[in-house]
């Protein structure tokens, strides 16, 4: 196969994740040695859809040599749906067309995904498409128990962040309310609260398809103080994904957020039409309700909030994504270069180290443009294990006569008293002894 004269493209989308810079590297190098020439779309595909052709860059081998080991995008990123408009679209293929660009590389969440997969539609089979999946979150359907890359690296510096709060908590006697990403899925609040051996963690898969509140997340923690303070601890740590936002709903979400106007930012909505949860601030909301739950019961709880997030996506890999990204990367280009590759666009995933290419028509939903999100098995081991260490109120606390007068004493009020206020949290609740 002649190639001297065709271009492979590169273009990043959504949020950063460590090992962005992997597979632009591992794309590059490959690409370079199978006979392509290389160039890399800045800002994703914010200007494509503009028509312009000036925003590209050559990627040599030089240009990415040593960028696998650093965090960041060399190409940078952004949210711009090209789906949105059909002249948008025109303007990506022409851009594509007039650059000669015959096989494009796309890195991102499934909402760069299905982009990705319309260009490769639209385009009539002249443009070969892969796309490498990516997000810190860790939410997408790849085989197995397959992660995406990012993931690892961000919950390693979470665990770190939330060791040295946990040990700041219990120095200064204090509790910290620890938000971490994670829209659709607890996994990287899970893997955090786990690893660091967290008071609890709340995720939204633990409610199953029951409607939550913010008044039972607060309580959940409140029960959590109190049991800690029975215990003679008097500081703690509770991470909470900030999914538990779109579970709560926009609607509960503007009725509370409209009695403090400005107090925890705006609900706004990305270019994909998704909340931004990071607009909003979560933490502080939750911290100010547990002030004044707290108060009405005496308790005097110094409460501190910390968003974990921004900090995690743009980390110098680990050796686990560093690795993993070459792979996604060399595999991508393996799969362009293939005969399947004029039969389907694909995500690219690796198995058991084999290239494992997933149609973007059996991976993406047609009406919701999205891959059906991965969640927390909680019925699972590895969620099963995590509650078993975490210290929440159970059953067994109000079944047990002295368990339940003890906890009662730290908020002055009777057994009775304290089941009557806090048992409903226990009820429903399968994990709970």
């Amino acid at each position: 196969m002649t190639v001297q004269n065709e271009r492979i493209a590169l273009l990043v989308g959504g949020g950063p994740a460590p090992g962005l810079n992997g597979v632009i590297s591992a794309v590059t190098i490959e690409a370079i040695e199978q006979g392509f020439n290389v160039i890399g779309f800045m800002d994703g595909f914010k200007w494509l859809v503009e028509g312009s052709t000036d925003h590209y860059v050559p990627l040599t081998i030089d240009a990415v040599k040593g960028i696998n080991l650093r965090g960041g995008s060399i190409l940078r990123t952004s949210r711009t749906n090209p789906t949105k408009k059909a002249e948008a679209m025109a303007n990506v293929l022409g851009v594509l067309d007039r650059l000669n660009v015959t096989r494009l590389v796309t890195i991102g969440g499934d909402d760069t995904a299905y982009s990705g997969s319309q260009v490769y539609k639209q385009a009539g089979g002249k443009i070969r498409v892969a796309h490498v999946p990516k997000t810190i979150d860790n939410d997408l359907p790849l085989p197995g128990s397959t992660p995406t890359f990012g993931f690892e690296t961000a919950r390693q510096v979470g665990v770190g962040i939330a060791r040295n709060l946990a040990e700041d908590a219990k120095t200064a006697s204090r509790w910290y309310l620890v938000v971490s990403m994670g829209r659709a899925a607890g996994h990287l609040a899970l893997g955090i609260g786990k690893a660091a051996a967290s008071t609890l963690t709340i995720i939204s898969e633990e409610f199953g398809d029951r409607k939550v509140t913010i008044d039972e997340v607060c309580d959940i923690i409140i029960g959590s103080i109190i049991k800690r303070r029975s215990r003679g601890n008097h500081y703690g740590i509770a991470v909470l994904a900030e999914g538990l936002l779109e579970s709560i709903g926009e609607v509960a979400l503007e009725e509370l957020m409209s009695k403090q106007p400005g107090r925890y930012g705006d609900i706004v909505k990305d270019d994909h039409g998704h909340l931004r949860l990071g607009e909003v601030e979560f933490g502080r909301m939750i911290k100010d309700l547990l002030d004044v739950r707290l108060k009405e019961l005496g308790l005097n709880i110094t409460l501190t909030d910390k968003d974990l997030g921004y900090e995690l996506r743009c980390a110098d890999p680990i050796p686990f994504d560093a690795e993993y990204t070459r792979d996604l990367g060399f595999g991508a280009v393996e799969f362009l270069m293939s005969e399947e590759s004029t039969k389907y666009g694909a995500i690219v995933s690796v198995v058991g180290g084999e290239l494992l290419p997933l149609p973007f028509e059996k991976m993406l939903d047609p009406q919701t443009r999205r891959m059906k999100t991965r969640q927390v098995n909680v019925d699972g081991v590895g969620y099963k294990c995590a509650r078993r260490y975490m210290i929440r109120l159970e059953k067994r606390d109000f079944r047990d006569p002295e368990r339940l007068a003890k906890l009662a004493r730290e908020v002055k009020m009777t057994s009775e008293q304290f089941k009557d206020r806090f048992g409903k949290l226990v009820q429903n609740d399968p994990w709970s002894r």
